[in-house]
Formats: C-alpha cells, sequence, structure tokens
C-alpha cells in the first residue's frame, strides 16, 4: 500500500509534504507572524506579572519606536520626538539587515555562520583605519575605499572559516565562533592604552577618529542624525536577492545547500562553495561595520567591543526573515524597534519598570526564536502521528487495488 495520501490524488501526509508546507509563501509568512504574535503575547503575560498593563506598556513601546511618526494625526513636539526615535530605530536597523545577510547566506549554501559578529569587528576596525588614515580625500572617494575595505576584510576573515571546512572539513560554527572571539581580542588591543590604533587622548581607551571626508552623508535630522547608510543596507538586500536567484553562482550555492553529494555530483564544486558562500557572508558583515563606524560611531572605545551584539542578533533576524530579502527587512525592522522602544528612557514607571525594559526586549526575541525553531519540531511530531498511525486516513488510488 502506498504513502497516506492527502486530500488531492499524490498528495502525501508526512514530513515531507508538511515540510514542503511551511516552505511555501503561505507558510513562510504565517510561521514568523505567528512566532511574533505568540512572543509578544507570553511578553504581555510578564508585564502582568509585573502589575502593569500590558496594552499601555505596548502602546509605550511602540511609541518609543518612532513608528508613530508615520501616523498623520501626530503632530507638533510628538511627532518631532517620533522623528528622533525613528532615527535611531533605523540606525540600528541598517547593520541589522547586513549582519543577517552574513547568516542567511551562508545558510543557503548548507552552513551555519554564526561568527558575523567578528566578522563585524575586523570590518569595523578596517574602515576605521582606512577612514583616518586618508583624510582629506574626496569624500566619495575616500567613503568607498573604507568600504570597500571593510567588505573585503569581513570576506578574508569569514573565509578562514570556509577554508577550513572546504579544505579539512572543520565546521564552520566551531571556528567561527573562535574567530569571534580573535577578532574581539585583537580589537581591544588596537585600541587599548598604547594601542596602534589608540586616540590622541592617553588615558582613555579608546581609537582615533573617523577622518570628516570619510563620514558618510547624514540624510536626516540633526542630534544623531539617520545616514545614508541605510541604503547602503536596502541595495545590499537587492544584491543578496539578485546573487541567489539570478546567478550561476546562486543556483551552485543553492545546490550545496540542499545536497552536497548531489551537487557534487552533477559537476558543482562543492569545496569551492564554501568558500566563496562564506566570503560573501562576511562581505555582509564587514559592511554593517563600515556602516556602523562611518555613519554615526566615528570611533571605536574598549567598553564598545562588550556591548555590541549587532552580529549574534542578526542570527535572529536571519531565522526570522526566513533567509528572505523581504522577511530580513522586516525582522530587521522589528529588531530594531524592539531595542530602540524598550530602552529605560522610553518607559515611564507607570506604563513597565523601566530597569526591566531591556529584559523584556531580550525575552520577546529569544521567544521569537524559539517560536520560529519551532517548526521543526512541528514536522517531527507530525511525521510521528504519520508513523504510529494517527494522522489521515489512507487514501488508495484504484490502480494500486
Amino acid at each position: 500500500m502506498s504513502e497516506p495520501q492527502g486530500d488531492k490524488p499524490g498528495q502525501v501526509w508526512g514530513i515531507d509534504s508538511t515540510a514542503r508546507w511551511f516552505s511555501t509563501k503561505i507558510g513562510g509568512l504565517i510561521v514568523p507572524f505567528a512566532a511574533a504574535v505568540l512572543a509578544f503575547f507570553v511578553g504581555g503575560l510578564v508585564v502582568v506579572a509585573t502589575g502593569h498593563n500590558p496594552l499601555s506598556a505596548y502602546r509605550a513601546i511602540f511609541n518609543g519606536t518612532g513608528l508613530n511618526w508615520f501616523f498623520p494625526w501626530v503632530q507638533g513636539d510628538e511627532r518631532f520626538s517620533a522623528s528622533l526615535d525613528l532615527q535611531q530605530t533605523l540606525l540600528i536597523t541598517a547593520p541589522l539587515m547586513l549582519t543577517a545577510l552574513a547568516v542567511a547566506f551562508a545558510f543557503r549554501c548548507g552552513m551555519f555562520n554564526i561568527g558575523g559578529q567578528g566578522q563585524y569587528f575586523v570590518g569595523l576596525m578596517t574602515a576605521l583605519f582606512i577612514g583616518h588614515a586618508f583624510a582629506g580625500m574626496p569624500r566619495p572617494l575616500h567613503i568607498l575605499l573604507a568600504s570597500v575595505g571593510a567588505i573585503l576584510a569581513g570576506a578574508a576573515w569569514a573565509g578562514i572559516a570556509g577554508f577550513l571546512k572546504a579544505s579539512v572539513g572543520a565546521h564552520e560554527v566551531i571556528s567561527t565562533i573562535m574567530l569571534n572571539w580573535i577578532a574581539l581580542w585583537v580589537g581591544k588591543y588596537l585600541v587599548e592604552l598604547g594601542g596602534f590604533m589608540q586616540g590622541s587622548e592617553p588615558d582613555v581607551p579608546r581609537s582615533y577618529d573617523v577622518a570628516d571626508s570619510a563620514k558618510i552623508w547624514p540624510i536626516w535630522g540633526a542630534l544623531q542624525p539617520l545616514h545614508a547608510g541605510i541604503f547602503i543596507a536596502l541595495f545590499g538586500l537587492v544584491v543578496y536577492h539578485l546573487i541567489l536567484n539570478r546567478t550561476t553562482l546562486g543556483y551552485e550555492v543553492r545546490a550545496v545547500g540542499f545536497n552536497p553529494e548531489a551537487a557534487r555530483y552533477g559537476g558543482i564544486s562543492v569545496s569551492r562553495n564554501y568558500v566563496l558562500a562564506m566570503g560573501i557572508s562576511g562581505a555582509f558583515a564587514g559592511m554593517a561595520g563600515a556602516v556602523d563606524i562611518l555613519g554615526w560611531k566615528f570611533h571605536q572605545a574598549i567598553n564598545d567591543f562588550d556591548v555590541s551584539f549587532v552580529g549574534f542578533i542578526g542570527i535572529a533576524v536571519a531565522l526570522l526573515g526566513r533567509n528572505k530579502a523581504v522577511g530580513i527587512l522586516f525582522a530587521a525592522l522589528l529588531f530594531g524597534a524592539l531595542q530602540v522602544g524598550t530602552s529605560p528612557r522610553q518607559l515611564s514607571g507607570t506604563d513597565f519598570p523601566p530597569e526591566l525594559a531591556t529584559n523584556l526586549s531580550t525575552m520577546i526575541q529569544a521567544l521569537i526564536i524559539l517560536f520560529v525553531g519551532a517548526e521543526l519540531l512541528i514536522v517531527q511530531v507530525w511525521d510521528q502521528r504519520r508513523r504510529l498511525g494517527l494522522g489521515r486516513t489512507p487514501r488508495v488510488k484504484a490502480q494500486e487495488l
């Protein structure tokens, strides 16, 4: 007898059909949306446990993101305040998009790039060095030079992990974790007291500043304006989509990700694609570092290394966005908005305890990852039901009788 059939002839009820449903456009929209809704629901229960109204807390968080700026009825001082908050949200969203692309591209090749943080640091420090060393260059050329340097540095750093996997089979998770720590401590060494990249203040462990000629143009605001790096990040989404879906390289990368042995049998160099996929992933993360240091940070203190998690949050963004360009765009905006909206300055004690606001944001982000990851659990449970005969009643085709 054949496998259990679904409502349509030839439709198999089991792990394959369930997994295929999750990979469809409808499943691709429902799963992350449901994950976000469930995460906010559980977060609301936590808000209730603290003795506060979750609707009031979430309203305050939403207003703190600046997204209410798009509402036409928000006017006057409230609109000005919303514009400041929205600028901050978009400042954080831009590098999140790029570090998420660093995770997503490697994942499409069957690898888990957990080294986006280290690649981000390498790109940031390279852009900082170039942005300071060539002061006085024409601004467009200087920005381009620093950005290209960051892209190449990030690609080379991630390429190490790709080369190790291709040559000796070293797992990329282990190698990228080690490379993260190397990038972190080398960066600290460069900016600490007496370091090669320390600034002019002898008692401050902080780097020198990026030259004015290397600063990315501000496009909105005055206090800490939104810069043109947001367009670089959006362009990165377009490049990611085109490479994967419109080039031979993208076809080979996806083929290796689906089945490396079948790809090798079809004449595709698996080792070459491992190295290239990790290199391109690192290029995205390196560009994220350039966007931050050239766009609004302009220098790097030794403590900045310890409080930066943009590469790790990029993993969550890629998961929620299901490694799709459009999905990553909205997921990055959500995570960026959460970080800004839950900052202690955005919440009063009547809405939610400000000292717990950051923890609430972290918990919601973790729950989103958990619920998105539950997709695999659902597939396995469905498969177990089928194996135990608890699924749909088998339909036997006439020709099989």
